[in-house]
């Protein structure tokens, strides 16, 4: 994925000193897949001394995601969309970093992706002390939800041959305007990179997924392709929505289709 843009990360620090002095700022770096936003997240907490946590950490279990797809609906077995990740895990490791002395340790969850679990308690990643910020990056944080009528057509092959009745849409739509809203209205400020079109993702999606491999972007096997094709239709619904103006953030950064912002709000 490259380097952070400075100009987003000097940003990200602005957010942080404009927060609130008595605890540590809550701000979300928002943006669809391969946008760079864990990137930044990540480079920002290096350099002001904040606490980096992705939304990807905290996915439920696989046995957690399994029993989902029993009881609600079996989509709900493939991990990303709202009601995949466990924001109450999220919200005390921020209660946790909150409220930490200098000599305290904080443990963030660590989720392999690559096994589709989460990582044991004792391979998850230690911060140390008080953070002077908590940074979450997340795809899907701040999006609006869709009312009824706009929910009944499915816009990809996934819905249309796995979801035709909308129960899972319907249900996903439920976590972001119920869970997934009450938990950003605690956050102090929201930045949301918006991607040019909903077509770039796919591109982004390969280059992560390549960069993984050690190979080329063009090296990238088509099947592998397909596959991440077929992956970013669980994402499409919500992406579009949050594209088309259905996203509530207090920043936006335009970015052209090779991840470089347009102007940078002073």
């Amino acid at each position: 994925m490259g380097r952070a843009n400075p100009d987003l990360v000097d940003l990200v620090g602005r957010l942080i000193a404009d927060g609130p002095k008595d605890r540590p700022p809550l701000i979300a770096v928002v943006g669809a897949q391969g946008s760079g936003k864990t990137t930044l997240a990540r480079a920002a907490a290096v350099r002001f001394g904040a606490a980096q946590i992705s939304i990807d950490d905290v996915y439920l279990t696989r046995a957690e995601r399994e029993a989902m797809g029993r009881e609600v609906h079996p989509l709900f077995v493939t991990r990303g969309p709202p009601g995949t990740h466990d924001l109450v895990l999220l919200q005390q490791l921020i209660a946790a970093l909150s409220a930490a002395g200098p000599d305290d340790e904080t443990r963030i969850p660590d989720f392999d992706k690559r096994g589709d679990d989460r990582r044991p308690v004792e391979a998850w990643r230690v911060f140390r002390g008080r953070p002077s910020a908590i940074l979450i990056d997340a795809w899907c944080l701040g999006a609006l939800a869709e009312n009824a009528a706009a929910l009944e057509s499915p816009v990809n092959a996934l819905e249309a041959d796995h979801d035709p009745d909308g129960g899972w849409r319907r249900a996903v739509n439920g976590f972001v305007g119920g869970a997934y809203a009450d938990f950003i209205a605690g956050f102090d400020a929201t930045l949301f990179l918006r991607a040019p079109s909903f077509d770039v993702v796919l591109d982004w999606r390969c280059q992560q997924e390549a960069d993984l491999l050690g190979v080329a972007p063009t090296g990238l096997p088509a099947a592998e392709r397909a596959r991440l094709a077929g992956f970013i239709q669980y994402f499409e619904r919500i992406t579009r929505r949050m594209l088309d103006g259905g996203v509530t953030a207090d920043v936006v950064v335009q970015l052209d289709r090779n991840r470089l912002p347009g102007p940078v709000p002073a």
